[in-house]
């Protein structure tokens, strides 16, 4: 019996590959063909159609990397072509597809004459029907080719010129397949999607069942009652075999999937943000082309800035998806600005990704999106529950952690509870991908790997080709149908992520809870690869806020004098949001899209830079007075926060002492040794008289370790890293540097062939030791670490994320812990025990790992923190991080949290010294320093109003009043839109609001004004 079914197996496979295949389609016509070559950059539709174009052979090479190439296709439909009742007439175009994965290398869009969009061709979506050509029996359109290379090379991970199109070459990458009019038999085509569902479904069933056994049966006589030289002539016959075992209805215990269609279109990747918007216009067009044949095809689109691309560069097929959007078909999810890293970007950076996304679909479509969709994020902050409930939504979808390399999430459908306690309807699709053909095998898989069963009975499937784009098929839609109600199937439905998610939660009302962060188990190397992009985000995120805080200081003390620049820094926080989106950001791109990125943030910074010094002009007035703009959450140097005032010179000096060839710094708050070596021997707080680097260790050591993952290079860090490592501990020359304002060591060395200065500097009135390394970068696959051994027994460590800290043990008693071997940290981590702690901050660096030893020596406990400064991976950017950086790090010894939370704002907001007539009052002032504020600006609706968004900082509950120091009519509690909700803990009143917040709560204030 098992002989007997495997060779039914094998005779079927070429029965499909040899027969029914090629007959799809029957007598074909070529076109005629002729040719532009644009000579850069793509160009409009209209404009490409008003050049000359030239005779073009069938079957040329065609395309070097990046060029676009436009055909123009011509010719006559016979008339006695597609008059059968089984039979039509489309048009075929192969232009040249290497690979059958769509969105990995050439693809085209289809435009009529008249410059409206067709559709895309893609290797799995070759046809254009006649009728939608517009043209009766003639054909006349026009494919605008992308040539875009293969840099996925069968995921070898190979070093590739091709992600730099400066490297990239000229030579002709593809040539031209098959491009002709073919006659369609409907018949043949159905019976290739009978043959793959239940081929596909008989594959995944157990041998012992009758069901496959029925199945294959089936499939026999098809084969046998057709005849192989008409399949055309026979199809019917051959369905006609099948239609009993197609017809049998699912168990009444089949698990229930309800398919969502999707086209997971990185906004960069393996090709520059240029393409994605061409990537976003093919998928797009195949969706609403697909609509228009299928009204009850449901897709679901994410990210607005995908859509804000197609509204500004492709107005009509915008006008068509809104459409779509009315009829229930085209459905925004998601609710953010991009498929953004939610492990690196800052707390208000995380709230603008759901406030620009949600603002554009309700402004855009009258649709407000209650999912967050993130199915291909690296792992996933445990602030982002408040953030999405602040945001105004309700459930939240990933499939990443799926990825994991060691441990298995226990759950697909659960409650996810944030640091502050926010609790978020959360589900992992059990199909384990976001591109899912509804396949067998892969709708077999989603049945047997959810957790849930017992308690739960749905589950979600986004099906369509992704990534690269592409988005549905026909024959997807197809398969949805077929196993919509099969035995030996789960059930499909087609439908929306809403429909989803309100079955699910009727259904399934006790849901188990996963507290804190869902970290990826993989991809960590994403925290410091490509430094230069991360440097511009976090650069970027800090003059925002000094901006837009300032830009309202100047229009409130005005009096509308000065106008806040509204559209100018909505535009430049779409930017900023856009580089972070999920592979830009965690530096996982080509070399184009982190050139194009880092252009992007010299220009924002720039603009921001020009903002910052109209608004501190018109604030403070035309004079000759030195003020420090204090920009930060707290004093400084006699400054009040969020204030302009003149500066205090800050109390004591620094002393500085030469000692066994190295130096000693001592501002009376901090005694920091540096050795011969440029090492830190020794650091003390002079306050608590305790010494906070490990007996017989020493900190600010470098560390050059072999980096070679096994895979994904630029994504990961694998563990083995560490037993591959080289000290820097020889000093090519040390030296001492004093100012009037403090005393600095400049230690040269090498890393590796790299050349590195740093700068350990002691200010005057400073809790804290600065160290700023500048290095040459020439590595390869070589990670550098800075690490410091300290004299600490902490069993956790604490790291800033969105809106506060989370705590990760520094053991490793189980496999869940001993996975974190690398995690993501954002201004600061802090590791402390009862009564003392030291906090380490961070300009630029997210990349951290924290370990902890028994010293055999008097039995103590030595925590060592070390941060990730760069790498130099050779895919898929083989470039990447070579060159100059400067990197800032502090060090603040005897630090509790509070202490760290300041450090972090310190670091990262440089003291702005400006010229002006009069001080300026800080708009708003808190009576607690826990209780941060995180952004100050003027309302979305462009009322005047003034918005101040605040946090619990310290993890605990914390009490105190913001008071508006300007007149004030009203103030109210809001979500992140702005929109008036009632805040726990939060009382307004007609001068402010008292606040009595749980541990890391969230809260938005608006202010109106008379």
């Amino acid at each position: 019996m098992h002989d007997d079914r495997r060779i039914t197996e094998v005779r079927l496979a070429r029965f499909v590959r040899e027969r029914i295949d090629p007959a799809v389609y029957g007598r074909t016509l070529p076109l005629t063909l002729s040719s532009w070559d644009v000579p850069d950059e793509p160009v409009p539709a209209l404009e490409a159609m008003r050049q000359q174009f030239h005779p073009q052979e069938h079957g040329a090479a065609w395309g070097h990397p990046w060029s676009t190439k436009w055909f123009r296709l011509q010719g006559e439909v016979p008339e006695s072509w597609g008059t059968g009742p089984d039979t039509g007439v489309e048009v075929v175009v192969d232009l040249g597809f290497t690979v059958q994965t769509p969105g990995f290398q050439c693809e085209g869009i289809a435009w009529r004459p008249d410059g409206t969009i067709i559709k895309a061709i893609s290797p799995r979506n070759q046809y254009i029907p006649l009728k939608l050509l517009g043209t009766g029996m003639a054909v006349d359109f026009y494919v605008e080719a992308a040539a875009n290379p293969d840099l996925a090379q069968a995921w070898t991970f190979a070093a590739t010129p091709y992600g730099d199109k400066a490297s990239a070459g000229t030579a002709p990458h593809y040539r031209l397949g098959t491009i002709a009019i073919a006659e369609f038999n409907q018949h043949v085509w159905e019976l290739q999607q009978d043959v793959w569902t239940l081929g596909g479904l008989m594959e995944q069933l157990p041998p012992e069942l009758p069901r496959r056994h029925e199945i294959l049966r089936a499939l026999e006589r098809m084969m046998d009652v057709m005849d192989p030289d008409d399949v055309a002539g026979t199809a019917a016959a051959g369905r006609d075999q099948l239609a009993e075992v197609l017809s049998r209805p699912a168990y009444a215990s089949a698990h229930q999937l309800v398919a969502t269609g999707h086209a997971h279109i990185d906004s960069a990747w393996l090709w520059p943000v240029r393409e994605t918007v061409r990537k976003c216009a093919r998928t797009f067009s195949n969706v609403v082309a697909l609509m228009d044949e299928n009204p009850d095809f449901v897709f679901s689109c994410s990210s607005a800035q995908q859509l804000a691309w197609i509204k500004e560069g492709y107005p009509e097929l915008f006008s068509r998806i809104r459409e779509k959007v009315r009829a229930g078909q085209f459905v925004p999810v998601g609710g953010m600005w991009v498929e953004s890293d939610t492990n690196m970007p800052g707390g208000e950076a995380m709230a603008r990704q759901f406030i620009e996304g949600k603002s554009f679909f309700l402004n855009e479509f009258g649709v407000e999106c209650r999912e967050a969709w993130l199915p291909d994020s690296f792992g996933y902050s445990a602030a982002l529950p408040q953030i999405v409930k602040a945001a105004g939504s309700r459930w939240f979808l990933t499939q990443k952690i799926s990825w994991n390399q060691t441990n298995r999430m226990p759950h697909h459908t659960f409650n996810w509870e944030g640091i502050d306690g926010t609790r978020l309807f959360t589900h992992f699709p059990p199909v384990d991908s976001y591109n899912a053909e509804l396949s067998g095998r892969e709708l077999a898989h989603a049945e047997r790997n959810y957790r849930d069963h017992g308690r739960g009975t749905v589950s979600l499937v986004p099906f369509g080709y992704g990534d690269g784009g592409g988005g549905p098929t026909r024959e997807m839609l197809a398969a949805a149908a077929r196993t919509a109600d099969l035995e030996g199937s789960p059930k499909v439905r087609i439908g929306s992520a809403e429909s989803f998610f309100r079955q699910a939660e009727d259904e399934y009302p006790a849901l188990p809870v996963w507290v804190g962060e869902m970290y990826l188990e993989l991809h960590r190397g994403t925290y410091t690869s490509q430094a230069r992009t991360k440097k511009g985000n976090r650069r970027c995120e800090h003059l925002l806020r000094e901006a837009e805080l300032w830009c309202a200081t100047a229009a409130v003390r005005t009096g509308g004098g000065f106008a806040y620049p509204a559209e100018e820094l909505k535009r430049l926080w779409r930017l900023v949001l856009l580089q972070q989106f999920h592979d830009i950001l965690p530096g996982s791109s080509i070399a184009w899209v982190h050139q194009d990125a880092e252009r992007n943030y010299l220009a924002i910074e720039s603009a921001l830079e020009e903002l910052i010094s109209q608004a501190a002009a018109a604030a403070l007035g035309t004079g000759e007075r030195t003020f420090l703009l204090n920009s930060a959450p707290h004093g400084r140097s006699g400054v009040p926060a969020m204030a302009a005032a003149e500066v205090e010179a800050p109390a004591g000096q620094v002393r500085a002492d030469a000692l066994d060839g190295g130096f000693v710094l001592d501002n009376g708050l901090v005694r920091a040794v540096i050795d011969a070596d440029g090492l830190l021997s020794s650091l003390l707080d002079h306050p608590s008289g305790r010494e906070a680097i490990a007996p017989g260790q020493r900190g600010n050591l470098l560390e050059l370790h072999r980096d070679t993952p096994n895979e994904w290079d630029a994504w990961d860090i694998d563990e083995f890293y560490r037993r591959n490592v080289t000290p820097l501990t020889r000093a090519e020359s040390i030296r001492l540097e004093e100012s009037p304002g403090g005393a600095a060591v400049v230690v040269e060395r090498l890393a590796g062939a790299s050349p590195l200065t740093q700068r350990i500097s002691l200010a005057a009135g400073s809790p804290s030791l600065e160290i700023t390394t500048s290095v040459d970068w020439q590595e390869r696959e070589k990670l550098l670490k800075l690490g410091f051994a300290l004299d600490v027994r902490a069993d956790r460590s604490a790291s800033e994320t969105q809106f506060g800290h989370v705590f990760r043990p520094t053991h490793t008693n189980t496999s869940w812990e001993a996975a974190k071997f690398e995690i993501c940290a954002h201004r600061w981590i802090h590791v402390g025990e009862p009564g003392y702690g030291v906090a380490v901050s961070n300009s630029s660096t997210y990349g951290h790992d924290v370990s902890r030893n028994i010293r055999e020596s008097d039995g103590g406990t030595t925590t060592t923190v070390r941060l990730s400064l760069l790498r130099a991976p050779k895919f898929p950017d083989p470039q990447a991080d070579r060159g100059s950086h400067e990197l800032t790090v502090t060090v603040r010894p005897g630090a509790d949290i509070a202490a760290a939370v300041e450090d972090g704002y310190r670091t990262n907001l440089a003291p702005r010294i400006v010229r002006g007539a009069a001080p300026v009052e800080a708009l708003f002032s808190v009576d607690n320093p826990q209780l941060v504020v995180e952004a100050v600006k003027l309302a979305e609706d462009g009322s005047g109003d003034v918005v101040v968004r605040l946090y619990e900082s310290l993890g605990q509950r914390s009490a105190g009043r913001i008071t508006a120091n300007f007149p004030v009519r009203d103030v109210a509690a809001t979500d992140l839109l702005e929109r008036p909700e009632q805040a726990p803990g939060v009382a307004p009143d007609r001068e402010g609001a008292a606040l009595n917040l749980r541990p890391f709560q969230l809260v938005t204030l608006r202010f109106s004004r008379p």
